[in-house]
């Protein structure tokens, strides 16, 4: 009877520190974002650049606060009134693919930040990327990174 919960406590600990490094070995696999989709930086979409001058002024531009929207779990911002207004009527027109997660980043089966900086509008549609270097690697075959990404990214978002 000794020897027994000796035994139990021994397993239950083993078993315990198994599991706890697997869930640490697991966790970086996908890196949500604060603030779910489309925020990065509390609940700030696309860390405050102005989704819309990617379209209309071909770069990316800082939002004001005087010119903010909320829309989807997040507030947006913009530069002008106008791109506000362009904005509240059409927003999936402006909104980046996959929640304002990194293009290549669900592609690659990962929810992974952004840089406002790192971007290519195609096909009307504005994708944003991790880095200057996940870019350039996005922008070998960014046809192929969007068809595999169109397919993951729901199923990331469950996960």
């Amino acid at each position: 009877m000794f020897f027994q919960p000796r035994v139990t406590t021994f397993f239950i600990a083993s078993l315990t520190g198994v599991l706890l490094s697997t869930a640490v070995y697991a966790a970086p696999a996908i890196n949500t974002l604060k603030g779910g989709l489309f925020g990065g930086h509390g609940d700030v979409a696309i860390l405050g650049y102005d989704p819309v001058a990617y379209f209309v002024d071909s770069k990316p531009e800082a939002g004001q606060d005087q010119y903010s929207y909320r829309w989807m779990g997040a507030t947006w911002k913009f530069s002008t009134a106008e791109h506000l207004q362009l904005f509240k009527a059409s927003p999936e027109k402006y909104a980046p693919q996959y929640g304002g997660y990194c293009a290549y980043g669900v592609a690659k089966d990962n929810l992974v930040s952004i840089e406002p900086d790192k971007w290519k509008v195609l096909n009307g549609k504005l994708y944003l990327n991790y880095d200057g270097d996940v870019q350039k690697k996005w922008l070998v075959d960014p046809a192929g990174f969007i068809k595999t990404a169109d397919g993951k990214f729901s199923k990331l978002l469950k996960k």
